[in-house]
């Protein structure tokens, strides 16, 4: 990998210092939830009387220093009194963090059928400095042409209508603008060679793709590795998995894990260090950029361009 590379992508977390850009309120719910759990700490205090300070559960303060509900400014108000905050500049502080962290991401739109669960993943993604991936089924949607993510889409979602898969194509493009905005996140994706030989959506779809996906890799804050068919990939992680990591040291590193009707979201130093293990055993296995980039070149120069499938089916 080249050292540029290198350096951006591996460095430990916590270590970046700049601020947390456009990741809307997933993450600042985050941030907010972590700062009152440590306050908690300090005063002693447990989650049961931190609940009943807001008239409500442990349950509830669980879910608030997780960052999986928003804080009302109320119960924010009675719990700094509580933790005996009484700075007012800094309590100001904590209610403006409050009142952003309440505010909707640019994908609300969608939420008549954007699931719950892929909010949250939304919201992480938007703020990540660090994307790392293995994708051993098809091209990662943050590196999709719109028309092979029209194909991938209208093969997971054969039922929806033309309208539905619009939508989710415009929802991938675009959370694929973090790509380009002056602050990008470093990506590096492991992708398994049988995911690119998968002509989804056609020859000509296919072949563009890979276009994009050679057009991409020349960009220094993005690195593609390959990996061959021989490796057996599958061998070494059950499925694709993706690990973010953030600027703001108030916020861990995450694993996320989509499933078919949901997804887990793993920051346990424990689960952490099995991933990055694999992702690193992945990345020495699979081919250096400049080698993947020649594969890439090779996959698709190897199929005629008149080649393709009547009706956008894939070719296998």
């Amino acid at each position: 990998m080249p050292p540029s590379k290198v350096r951006q992508a591996t460095d430990s977390p916590g270590s970046g210092n700049r601020p947390v850009a456009g990741g809307g309120p997933t993450v600042l719910r985050m941030m907010l939830g972590g700062r009152l759990r440590r306050l908690r700490e300090a005063r002693g205090i447990t989650r049961e009387a931190a609940g009943e300070a807001i008239r409500g559960s442990h349950s509830k303060i669980s879910r608030l220093e997780l960052g999986r509900t928003g804080c009302r400014e109320r119960d924010l108000v009675d719990l700094l009194d509580l933790y005996r905050v009484t700075d007012a500049e800094e309590r100001e502080r904590y209610l403006e963090l409050a009142r952003q962290a309440n505010a909707s991401g640019w994908w609300a739109r969608d939420n008549d059928w954007l699931p719950k669960w892929f909010d949250t993943y939304l919201g992480l993604e938007q703020a990540a400095r660090l994307i790392r991936g293995y994708e051993p089924r098809s091209v990662p949607e943050l590196l999709q042409t719109p028309e092979y993510a029209h194909a991938v889409l209208g093969l997971a979602h054969a039922g929806e209508s033309a309208q539905a898969i619009e939508r989710r194509v415009a929802l991938r493009m675009r959370r694929q603008e973090i790509l380009s905005r002056p602050e990008a996140p470093q990506l590096w994706m492991i992708i398994e060679e049988a995911a690119l030989r998968r002509r989804i959506g056609g020859s000509t779809v296919w072949r563009a793709q890979l276009d994009h996906l050679l057009r991409a890799e020349q960009q220094p804050h993005i690195t593609i590795q390959i990996l061959a068919d021989h490796v057996g990939g599958p061998a070494l992680a059950d499925g694709a998995f993706t690990v973010l990591r953030f600027a703001e040291t108030d916020l861990p590193d995450i694993v996320y894990l989509q499933q078919l009707t949901g997804a887990l979201y793993l920051d346990k130093i424990a689960d952490l260090d099995a991933y990055y293990a694999v992702l690193n055993q992945l990345s020495v296995l699979a081919a250096p950029p400049e080698h993947s980039r020649r594969l890439l070149e090779a996959l698709r120069d190897g199929v005629p361009p008149t080649v393709d499938e009547p009706g956008g089916h894939s070719e296998t």
